[in-house]
């Protein structure tokens, strides 16, 4: 088994609110990955005394633990209670009610030996490779799906469509929202490579079209989830550079992190 990942921050001048792990156990069967990406608040007071990385750093951990030692709860049941329990540490010092309380995009998946588990919630992607080196992407797309002007600003999202029923759904303080995510499994024998990227690693397809999800996935095992990233980086600079910026929700360069894992 190979697992290699790589995460960068979109400006030098803030922390990298993207977090990541994988873990194998003991047994040295099967494992896990999680991966999120963590929602950059507007500069307004957003009730929580705690920043987004020790958010992520205390929902990945959660999610980590519970993922690989409880194989009898569900990725569901597991999201569930990670968000429990993250809330738990900070709900008495901080308003959890809050539109924008500390939250987060969520990946994971979990192997064994019959059954490849995952779950996706938002917009970071899980990519799944087959033994014919076919790739499938588990995407939550509700984000593409808003009505028109819906991101218009932090105001409009945040009242309309942010953790809201005909909108798009993130990982908070409501552990409710677990069975909004995307999830499903595939027989053990159907996957050879799993792959994970946050939006701001994702653009390499998404935003650059420098390959299709295949092609990612190959670029990830051919030369590294840092390599990819410093591709994505380089474009988004000679975008810049030549004045056509293409930005995804405001932002020019965003935290990136990939995962590969070749099972």
């Amino acid at each position: 088994m190979r697992i290699e990942l790589a995460t960068a921050p979109g400006s030098p001048e803030r922390p990298n609110e993207d977090w990541v792990s994988a873990a194998l156990p003991a047994s040295g069967q099967g494992g896990t990955l999680v991966l999120l990406d963590g929602v950059t608040p507007p500069p307004t007071e957003p009730g929580c005394v705690h920043p987004v990385p020790w958010f992520t750093a205390r929902l990945g951990g959660a999610l980590v633990e519970l993922s690989g030692s409880r194989l009898d709860l569900s990725l569901t049941e597991v999201l569930a209670e990670a968000i429990s329990r993250t809330a738990d540490a900070h709900r008495p010092t901080c308003d959890l009610s809050h539109v924008r309380t500390p939250q987060a995009t969520v990946v994971m998946a979990r192997w064994g030996e019959h059954a490849v588990e995952y779950l996706v919630l938002s917009d970071s992607v899980l990519l799944l490779e087959a033994p014919d080196g076919s790739v499938r992407a588990v995407l939550d797309d509700r984000l593409d799906r808003l009505p028109p002007g819906s991101l218009a600003s932090h105001e409009i999202a945040d009242s309309t469509v942010r953790n809201k029923e005909g909108g798009f759904f993130t990982a908070a303080a409501d552990p409710s929202v677990a069975v909004r995510a995307v999830t499903g499994s595939a027989p053990a024998s159907e996957v050879r490579a799993l792959a994970a990227l946050t939006d701001g690693a994702s653009r390499w397809t998404e935003m650059f079209g420098e390959g299709d999800w295949a092609a990612a996935l190959e670029q990830l095992r051919r030369s590294g989830p840092q390599a990819l990233i410093d591709r994505v980086r380089e474009l988004e600079t000679a975008d810049a550079g030549a004045g056509r910026a293409r930005l995804r929700r405001g932002k020019a360069h965003d935290d990136a992190t990939a995962i590969l894992v070749e099972l």
